[in-house]
């Protein structure tokens, strides 16, 4: 039974939405073209433009801008996307594509996600194409909870439910019906995804990672069965999630759609998965834990996937391949950020360690292959 008082936890909580600070040196754009830009093309908006930047993510760049409402002076609040500098992977930073899906989601209300307000796709305003959203206020649940929030095992549980819920949601979707029928190809879905990030990571490549081969050999002779295919997010993650202030187990908007496409749902839930790290995992792999997964009441990941059988109907039991592709797909990700680092692109001093954090993911990976267990 919980001992929570709820009307008191929903004051506090109020306090742990996610904030913007100062914009990080070398992330600055051209704030007068900027304005300029913005108050042409938002009907509403006037200026002074003021700017912070969202600290966390390691990928695109995210900015909170504000301007004045035309006749009230009452802050537009909206947030700003745009690819990371120095950037090699144009697929993977599409802000048009996010923009189309952003617009499509909210355009049928058929799952929430913030409303997008503006694309541009010239590059002399900021740098490269970018796109604004509604700002939506909540709570962002990263590496670790922030000072003071306490959630206790019963929410917990309750808050890992909604999180698979809302994956088999949008694994729901008819994506036709919604106009997003051509955003991808299903047909080898697993096998290009496969090969490709295989590929990325050797254009990515800045030291030996005997483990890269090992494990992507591996993926190559275990090639599951393709599953019907399905909208999927490719990011699906706590720090993705804005939660309500007042219901921490109620997801307002799912937020990073640029590699949103149509594929096999059972590589989402395995990208799920490569994020999320059980008390039973070895140290170094919760010392690089994305989210609060291992607090008590939480779900495991073996416990992830039954919830996800059970109210989908879809068989799991080739959920390792799934998994350990995540791991890898992830590190290759961690390979390309680190990349950008290693080659000056950017001085992010975040990035300087994660060659490390590529070694733990692919050693994770090899345990799992050995042990066939997610």
């Amino acid at each position: 039974m919980s001992n929570e008082n709820p009307g008191r936890d929903s004051i506090q909580r109020n306090n742990f939405q996610d904030g913007s600070t100062t914009v990080r040196p070398g992330e600055e754009l051209d704030w007068t073209k900027l304005e300029s830009y913005l108050c042409r093309h938002l009907p509403d908006a006037s200026g002074p433009l003021t700017v912070q930047q969202f600290p966390s993510g390691h990928s695109n760049l995210t900015y909170f801008i504000s301007l004045a409402k035309i006749g009230t002076g009452e802050p537009l609040e909206l947030v700003l996307r745009r690819p990371p500098f120095g950037s090699k992977v144009k697929s993977a930073h599409d802000m048009g594509r996010e923009y189309r899906v952003l617009s499509r989601l909210t355009l049928h209300s058929v799952y929430p996600a913030p409303r997008p307000m503006l694309y541009c796709d010239d590059a002399s305003i900021v740098g490269a194409p970018f796109y604004l959203m509604e700002r939506l206020r909540g709570i962002i649940l990263r590496r670790n909870l922030p000072p003071g929030l306490e959630i206790n095992p019963d929410t917990a549980r309750k808050l890992d439910e909604a999180f698979i819920t809302g994956l088999v949601r949008l694994h729901s979707l008819d994506y036709n019906a919604i106009g997003l029928g051509d955003l991808g190809k299903p047909e080898g879905y697993m096998e290009r995804q496969v090969n490709g990030w295989i590929d990325r990571y050797h254009k990515s490549k800045t030291h030996e990672l005997p483990e890269v081969e090992q494990v992507a050999g591996w993926l190559k002779g275990h090639l599951p069965q393709p599953c019907p295919a399905t909208l999927i997010h490719n990011d699906y993650k706590f720090d993705n999630m804005i939660l309500d202030s007042t219901d921490i187990t109620r997801i307002k908007g799912l937020l990073d759609w640029e590699m949103c496409t149509i594929g096999d749902p059972l590589s989402d839930l395995g990208t799920a998965l490569g994020y999320w790290v059980d008390p039973h995992d070895p140290p170094e792999f919760q010392a690089i834990h994305w989210g609060p997964t291992m607090l008590e009441g939480s779900l495991t990941r073996k416990q992830l996937v039954q919830r996800y059988a059970e109210q989908t109907g879809r068989d799991v039991s080739r959920m390792v391949f799934y998994y350990v592709f995540a791991l890898f797909k992830t590190a290759v990700v961690v390979q390309q950020i680190y990349y950008r680092y290693h080659h000056g692109l950017t001085n992010d001093q975040r990035f300087a360690t994660l060659m490390d954090v590529a070694n733990v993911l692919l050693n994770k990976a090899i345990q799992s292959i050995d042990a066939n267990e997610v």
